[in-house]
């Protein structure tokens, strides 16, 4: 069975700035679509490199964020838990994912409480943990019903500053108990939770986190952050990982980087496997479409 790391991601032929729903974006600073595509196509060289495999979304004209794939879905082995975007621009694209998946042959599941959740934008897997953020994007309601489908414990964790308005923009799990984080995008509680529940923790300066150093995409032991993180990528070496860095400019200034344009499709790194002992009655509540 093959199990190099498998990455969802979408090419940026339809990507731009169309409207305003997050403090990066701004219609008067519109992408270099040219630009846009030798970075995310030196994205995509940087994680076959190391060791991924890419499967890519069919673009859709009138959805410049299908190029995010990270909201798409939670993906636990053969089920896909979907997004329900919180914003009318970003719901037209949940039945393109939808299809995608169920094409795929996933165990699609659209939640019962239409509460919105943005997929592996807000829900992260570290351990058999899985870190919550709610708030900005994701509604708290949300986990209580992922939690019950999946059968792991689930933490939530309130993000208080709309620039880091998903968790993948302010933690990122690179291993079992290891985690990219920073600290001010979090509230006090949920500060507090990460140092219990995390026993490596590396920090970002403000500087980094502005460049959207959480946001990073992992393969195997090598970590892939944008240009200009080289404090992140010291720690990061001292602690044995390989890093890599990509421009990545314009989807930043959408709000997004290495994460949020990959959807890891087969577990990440700093998951441990848990859904092969998930209860039956978990499983039930499970459809295909």
């Amino acid at each position: 069975m093959d199990r190099a790391p498998h990455l969802l991601m979408c090419p940026p032929d339809y990507y731009g700035i169309e409207y305003e729903i997050n403090p990066w974006m701004s219609r008067s600073r519109p992408c270099d679509h040219d630009l846009a595509a030798g970075q995310w196509e030196g994205l995509r060289r940087a994680l076959e490199e190391a060791g991924a495999r890419i499967s890519c979304l069919r673009p859709v004209a009138g959805l410049p964020d299908l190029v995010f794939t990270a909201n798409a879905a939670l993906v636990c082995e053969d089920l896909a838990i979907l997004s329900r975007f919180r914003h009318p621009q970003r719901q037209k694209e949940e039945p393109y994912f939808r299809q995608w998946f169920a094409e795929q042959g996933y165990r699609v599941y659209e939640l019962k409480s239409r509460a919105d959740f943005e997929g592996a934008g807000d829900a992260l897997f570290c351990g058999t943990t899985l870190f919550a953020g709610y708030r900005i994007r994701s509604d708290i309601k949300a986990y209580e019903e992922i939690a019950s489908v999946l059968g792991c414990r689930v933490v939530p964790l309130e993000l208080v500053d709309a620039r880091y308005y998903h968790l993948d923009t302010c933690f990122c799990p690179i291993a079992p108990g290891v985690a990219i984080y920073y600290p001010p995008a979090l509230d006090t509680y949920g500060r507090r939770a990460l140092r219990e529940l995390v026993d490596d923790l590396i920090p970002v300066s403000a500087e980094e986190a502005g460049r959207l150093a959480a946001n990073a995409a992992v393969v195997g032991h090598t970590v892939v952050t944008p240009t200009g993180c080289a404090g992140l990528h010291e720690r990061l070496r001292a602690r044995g990982f390989t890093t890599g860095e990509v421009p990545l400019g314009e989807f930043i200034k959408a709000g997004g980087a290495a994460k949020c344009l990959t959807l890891r499709l087969n577990g990440e790194e700093a998951a441990v496997p848990f859904t092969k002992t998930l209860p039956p009655e978990a499983l039930q509540k499970t459809r295909r479409t």
